[in-house]
């Protein structure tokens, strides 16, 4: 009897641990999905509201949210370092989730020194998605160390994490479209070159982690669908909120802002502004040709095959949108991007498959 005791209490001691460590894994990411749906919303309230203070509505939300991952990422590196074991991936989630909370007294000592910003590519804002980044890697990196690589909750959890990741590079992207706007010539080509990089890293990095060939094409399809309930979101929050627009006197403050820029490509456009889905749709069909490539075995190909296909489709459809007809790029323009995206591409993918290699196997005993 004594001896079933003993063997009994480890194992439930490792299935208590095991169900809170996945516990974690899943409140992370569902605090990082309502961060996210809370920037998306906060973008938005600076397109079509203007007026910015700490405690406007999609503030709060993505305080919650940072909030809420904070507190699980440092809670289960504590308890993992209780229990006597390493887990990268709950140190990296904390120390992307320290550079995020890092950020927020910089981007109010930033303020302060220059004025409100509204650029995604301001400094604190930039360090805050990086935070981000790292603390979505960190998550992938859980489910890694969770599950087997066979485990269908395993590759699961890698897609939504890989979903987020992505959602989180469209983000950063983003306002490459707004560079095109302003500088024409080769940097009309801003966006699919940062994007080459960073959409690359993330699918082919997505693959790996899961083992799953249809990974890259999933994974862009749910960021469409991430983003399609955003919108939802922050139109039930405007109905909700009801706050008084002041966009007009923003513009009017200062016509060369991001917010300025956005409402005059729009305008030339004829598309609402803040509700434009070209940048999440993409990136699906390059994402359908790493697919195809299969980015787990053939990561130069697929790194040079989805550049190749995002120069070309992000080309012909940015150089037909009214809101660029005046920034289109020269021959020789054309020639450069050529000749930089699909090797971004690749870079992207090379940095996916190093990271990948370097990852440890579970360290959490199976069910």
């Amino acid at each position: 009897m004594s001896i079933r005791v003993e063997v009994a209490a480890p194992t439930v001691a490792i299935a208590g641990d095991r169900a809170l460590s996945i516990a974690g894994f899943v409140g992370l990411l569902i605090a990082m999905a309502i961060g996210g749906w809370g920037v998306q919303w906060d973008i938005r309230w600076h397109l079509l509201i203007g007026r910015d203070s700490f405690w406007i509505a999609p503030h709060v939300m993505t305080y919650a949210g940072v909030t809420l991952s904070a507190t699980i990422a440092f809670g289960m590196l504590a308890l993992e370092r209780v229990r006597g074991r390493a887990s990268q991936g709950w140190r990296l989630a904390a120390v992307g989730m320290a550079l995020t909370i890092l950020a927020a007294p910089i981007d109010d000592l930033w303020h302060r020194l220059f004025g409100i910003d509204v650029t995604v590519w301001s400094p604190p804002h930039l360090l805050g998605l990086a935070g981000a980044h790292l603390n979505l890697l960190g998550a992938m990196l859980v489910a890694v160390e969770l599950w087997p690589g066979s485990s269908r909750r395993r590759a699961l959890g890698v897609l939504v994490a890989g979903t987020l990741l992505l959602g989180t590079c469209y983000v950063t992207v983003d306002p490459g479209v707004q560079t095109a706007f302003r500088r024409g010539g080769a940097f009309f080509f801003a966006w699919p070159l940062l994007g080459a990089l960073g959409f690359t890293f993330s699918l082919s990095l997505t693959a790996r982690a899961s083992g799953l060939r249809l990974a890259p094409l999933v994974v862009t399809v749910a960021a469409l669908g991430l983003h399609v309930v955003g919108l939802g979101i922050s139109d039930a929050g405007f109905a909700l909120t009801q706050p008084v627009p002041a966009i007009q006197e923003a513009i009017a403050a200062d016509p060369t802002s991001p917010i300025a820029i956005a409402h005059e490509m729009a305008r030339r456009s004829g598309t609402v502004v803040g509700r434009s889905f070209l940048l999440r749709w993409l990136p699906i069909l390059p994402a359908a040709v790493l697919t195809l490539v299969d980015a787990r075995r053939r990561w130069i190909a697929g790194g040079i095959a989805f550049g190749a296909t995002l120069f070309v489709s992000a080309g012909h459809m940015l150089a037909g949108a009214p809101s660029l007809r005046h920034a289109l790029p020269a021959p020789g323009d054309v020639v450069l991007a050529a000749l930089l995206i699909p090797p971004a591409a690749l870079a992207g993918s090379a940095a996916a498959r190093w990271l990948a290699r370097r990852w440890p196997s579970p360290i959490t005993p199976p069910a």
